[in-house]
């Protein structure tokens, strides 16, 4: 196997377990979506947790899989590591057989022996093995299967050999495979004080789990055993490749001589670690983004930016002071659009996020040494830890980058200050991280869709149905009747009533009988496809098995279709017009409204959104039929179907198509939601307001059709009231020339005075009509930790005004923090307000230094309760909003 690449060695494997009856199942995804404690999957068996403990069951009790995996945040945290370790990874992929309650202990041992020594052609004299120490059954496996002697299979006491999920539930013990590289490297046996070199290397690790944790002192034994194995790619196409350092593999060498073409550099012993980083890097920060994760200052963004910069500090290390990774991505893309074709489908966004992030951390070094300068300047031999905690958290700017620039001066660091500040922000980190922020999905509802199985939608053909009732809940419990006045839950074999999923809301109407009537008020769905339907019964009762007509709420149901196929034409829209790096972040789509989240660095500038409305109101004019077709996911993106990233999809997607553009559809997605029948249906539409939600990431607010005929009804009401209101002034003001123009004469102060009013009221008007705009005025209300918090920013306002809104915002919010930006011409305005019941705890001029310093001020001043201060780059106002969200 020794002239395998990595992405034939992935393969070999795959394949010999499905040629053994395993189910080739795909990755999961990084986030995962069943396991609320995790940031990343960091094992293969993240996906099949629940198939484990018993709550879900799959068609298939065997499975094969080659899991992307990160880890770089959390428990699992290889970060630091990677670079200046031949193994170290923060992205890779596990390699890993299973079995739900199928075979055990003596098959897996035989499947394991089978692929490494005849499959991969492994040299069995070069192997050892690791067993639990109280589990006779596997050494005794071993000496059959393998013919090893005892003194090649190690008894290991220790919680390394024994495998759990928590402190209950599934567990048992563990049987690890070696691989001895030589004795030209240091180290020593499993178990012994040497473990730790890299002449014996863990290529393989079979968990069998043979056990249930009921609690500290009390295990049973599983009713069915199963088997959870993994396997380190990049680790067996090192050792099939003839090293043991994974970055001499084919794949590594690929992306690190690339790397050295882009930079001018050769690589060499000297600056290996950073060559390493860069393509370690470059592999998870791609990946994440392909999934939709985006950098920012908290959760997994704060992880992926991180990621970035250690990279991009890396490239820069080696001299570059231009963008490296958006080039080299393509390299990456290459070498595994084979098995990862989102690398693909997210092409556009990962090269523009790798640009612009990178753009934007070299001008934080730049800014960062140019302030580190500044501070050398003031001090003799060492540098307050509190200065280099605050180059780091603030500006991204790398702790080793200060200590290199202040070993060249023959100075240091303050370090036992640094350490401890960066602990307090590492244990903030972790008070605030709560997984990943999904809702564990409830255990009852496996029990109840693996007695039921998947409800069939009638919605897309018809509005109303006949169903049974299979099944009530009550308080989120079975029960076998809903009486009168009871709030409850409804399942039945079939339903016109969509479920809420892709942003689109679910139905309401009603669900009838003979003697009862139940209302409806949503529908959500379970496990995928199990539509649960919840309400309030109004009269009568409802029993299982009954015989039940369900009739949806039409007009509400062909408001909202209307606006979910105004979304994916929006959609389609913003990447005509900002770029293909376009891609849904999110979206509620309502019979009153739509949202649309999608990334993009910067606002929409005026003519950009004539544009946008401009593509959505042609397709509407062009009252063109709407296509619907099934097919599988790969022939639907082969037929240009836009799929939204990070998304799993089932072995049948609905490929919805729409809009005349001279022949061809104008967009084309995958999605479940309903739809109009023709684009003419949606009527006009307008986007009224924008806005930022997080870095990168904005928000675009829309009305159609009726909607937006009331809304721009009442714009223009309330636009007549404050032009009556500006007409009474310039009346006034008109009066005030009069009289002193009918005067004798007009001195010098009466012009003054009069010129003096104007000014005033004119402001007055200007400043009015701005906050009155919201799209010029933007304001976004929130809680952090328990308090609450305004972010404002408004266009166009001059910066005294900031006192003003500050002092509003207080009194609107009574207890909490007021942030307002204000941008106008050149200059920006930054005003922080604390009600007098945080001052304890918070301080405003902290706030306006740090958001200052980010807007290119210098710092400001005040007092605790309200500060201000001043600056010069605007385009910096989302990264300083997001920055002052982790200083509460």
């Amino acid at each position: 196997m020794a002239d395998k690449s990595l992405n034939e060695i992935r393969n070999t494997f795959l394949k010999y377990f499905e040629k053994n009856d395993h189910r080739i199942v795909e990755s999961s995804n990084l986030v995962p979506n069943n396991d609320p404690t995790l940031m990343f999957a960091n094992s293969g068996m993240v996906q099949f947790k629940n198939v484990f403990t018993g709550l879900e069951k799959r068609d298939y009790q065997r499975a094969t899989t080659s899991q992307k995996c990160v880890r770089a945040g959390g428990k699992h945290n290889d970060l630091e590591n990677v670079g200046y370790t031949p193994r170290h990874h923060t992205f890779f992929e596990m390699l890993g057989n299973f079995s739900f309650g199928d075979y055990f202990k003596e098959q897996a041992i035989h499947y394991a022996w089978d692929l490494i020594t005849r499959d991969f052609g492994i040299d069995k004299n070069r192997l050892y093995v690791t067993v639990y120490h109280e589990d006779d059954e596997a050494f005794n496996f071993w000496k059959k299967i393998a013919g090893f002697n005892d003194d090649r299979i190690i008894r290991i006491a220790t919680s390394d050999n024994f495998w759990s999920m928590g402190e209950t539930g599934p567990c048992g013990p563990c049987s690890e495979i070696f691989y001895d590289h030589g004795d030209h490297l240091a180290g020593g046996l499993p178990g012994t004080k040497d473990e730790d070199g890299d002449r014996f290397i863990e290529i393989w690790n079979l968990v069998f789990m043979q056990f249930e944790q009921i609690s500290k002192e009390k295990r049973i034994d599983l009713p069915k055993p199963s088997v959870d194995t993994g396997m380190g790619l990049e680790r067996i196409a090192a050792l099939l490749q003839g090293t043991h350092d994974n970055y001499e593999t084919d794949h590594f060498k690929k992306i690190i001589n690339s790397a050295s073409e882009i930079l001018k550099v050769k690589s060499d012993n000297s600056n290996l670690s950073s060559f390493r980083v860069i393509a370690d890097h470059l592999r998870a920060s791609s990946f994440l983004i392909a999934e939709g994760v985006l950098p920012s200052n908290e959760g997994r963004g704060y992880v992926l930016r991180r990621i970035m910069r250690r990279g991009m500090r890396h490239s820069h290390l080696l001299g570059s002071n231009e963008p490296v990774f958006f080039n080299l991505f393509e390299t990456l893309r290459d070498e595994m659009k084979g098995n990862y074709p989102e690398l693909v489908r997210a092409e556009s966004l990962i090269k523009e996020t790798l640009k612009m992030e990178e753009e934007k951390f070299l001008v934080l070094l730049d800014r960062g040494i140019k302030i580190l300068n500044e501070e050398i300047s003031k001090i003799d031999k060492v540098l307050p830890g509190e200065v280099a905690f605050k180059l780091y958290d603030t500006y991204g700017f790398p702790l080793d980058l200060t200590e290199d620039i202040l070993r060249n001066k023959s100075m240091s660091i303050d370090s036992e200050k640094f350490q401890s500040l960066m602990k307090e922000s590492r244990e903030l980190a972790k008070k605030n991280w709560k997984g990943s922020g999904d809702a564990a999905v409830e255990d009852v509802w496996f029990g109840i869709k693996d007695k039921l199985g998947a409800t069939e939608f009638l919605g897309y053909e018809t509005n109303q149905a006949e169903g049974a009732v299979l099944s009530l809940l009550k308080d989120n419990k079975e029960v076998d009747e809903l009486k009168n006045g009871d709030e409850g839950m409804i399942i039945v074999n079939q339903t016109p009533f969509y479920g809420e999923s892709g942003g689109q809301v679910g139905d309401t109407g009603e669900i009838a009988g003979n003697d009862f009537k139940f209302e409806v008020t949503d529908v959500q769905k379970k496990l995928g496809d199990l539509f649960v339907h919840y309400g309030k019964v109004i009269n009568g009762s409802i029993q299982l098995k009954d015989n039940v007509e369900l009739k949806i709420n039409v007009e509400r149901r062909d408001d909202t279709r209307a606006y979910h196929s105004a979304t994916h034409l929006l959609h389609e829209s913003l990447r005509r017009v900002l770029g293909k790096h376009v891609t849904q972040k999110g979206s509620l789509v309502e019979p009153s409204r739509l949202r649309f989240d999608f990334s993009h660095m910067k606002p929409i500038q005026t003519e950009e959104i004539d544009k946008i409305e401009g593509f959505v109101n042609n397709m509407v004019s062009k009252k063109s039929d709407v296509k619907t077709r099934l097919m599988t996911p790969d022939e639907a993106v082969e037929n240009g179907a836009l799929a939204l990233f990070g998304e799993k999809y089932g072995e049948e997607v609905r490929v919805l198509s729409m809009g005349d553009d001279d022949g061809s559809y104008f967009s084309t997605e995958l999605c479940g939601g309903t739809h109009v029948r023709n684009t003419g249906d949606i009527g006009k539409f307008k986007i009224v307001s924008q806005s930022s939600i997080a870095a990168g990431v904005r928000r675009i607010e829309a009305l159609r059709d009726k909607q937006l005929e009331d809304y721009l009804n009442n714009k223009e009401k309330l636009s007549n009231i404050s032009s009556e209101k500006n007409d009474q002034i310039i009346n006034n003001l008109s009066e005030q020339i009069t009289e002193l123009g009918g005067k004798p004469s007009l001195d010098e102060s009466d012009q003054r005075i009069l010129i003096k009013n104007l000014t005033k009221q004119l402001e007055t008007i200007s400043v009015n009509s701005i906050l009155e705009d919201k799209t010029k005025n933007i304001i976004k209300d929130e809680q952090i930790n328990g308090i609450k918090i305004r972010f404002q920013n408004v266009d166009g306002l001059p910066p005294k005004e900031l006192r003003k809104l500050v002092d509003k915002g207080k009194k609107e919010l009574s207890e909490g923090i007021v942030i307002v930006f204000a941008a106008k011409d050149d200059k920006v305005g930054i005003a922080v307000g604390v009600t007098d019941t945080l001052t304890n705890k918070f301080d405003a001029v902290k706030f306006v230094k740090t958001g200052s310093e980010i807007i290119g001020g210098q710092g400001g001043g005040g007092r605790k309760d309200f500060a201000q201060a001043g600056g010069q780059d605007k385009s910096k106002i989302d990264e300083a909003f997001e920055k002052l969200k982790t200083l509460i």
